[in-house]
């Protein structure tokens, strides 16, 4: 599953520690963290997921690399566009602060029919208020997998 985990590029201390400890949690469970792929936020969800030994997705808006603590760089030239791109990416979708950016990711997100979960962030009808890092991503990840039956695997004669 790709939990997206989205957020500012300019974020406070505490939406920075959250992020990180989402970050953590998600690869924790063996999901993939995808998110934005620059600054803030999307740095730190990374960081957090590279530091329990999992995989990040970073989405960009431009044709740049991105943070530090990204495996896979999808370079869009899409600017906000890219917002789409991301959330359709993604099972379920975490949001922590944000701004306007933020904001369109949730609507996108919403009217596509992906569960939102929210950490200090807006406070609007369909985003699932979560109290702490770990109610969201406990959440998050549940709802992914419900949303995204588990495949069996091939049989090894079976051709793809």
């Amino acid at each position: 599953m790709q939990i997206a985990v989205i957020g500012r590029g300019n974020c406070s201390g505490e939406e920075y520690e959250a992020a990180e400890t989402i970050g953590y949690l998600i690869a924790g469970n063996r999901e993939t963290v995808c998110c934005g792929g620059l600054g803030g936020v999307m740095e730190a969800v990374c960081r957090g997921a590279k530091e329990a030994g999992g995989t990040t997705v970073g989405i960009l808006p431009d044709t740049g690399d991105g943070n530090a603590y990204l495996d896979v760089v999808v370079r869009t030239g899409m600017g906000h566009a890219r917002n789409v791109v991301l959330v359709n990416s993604a099972d379920a979708v975490i949001a922590v602060g944000g701004g306007y950016g933020t904001l369109s990711e949730i609507a996108v997100s919403l009217k596509t029919g992906k569960p939102v979960f929210g950490l200090l962030t807006w406070k609007i009808e369909g985003v699932m208020a979560c109290a702490t890092p770990e109610e969201a991503v406990i959440l998050a990840v549940r709802a992914a997998r419900l949303s995204r039956p588990s495949r069996s695997p091939r049989d090894p004669g079976e051709s793809a």
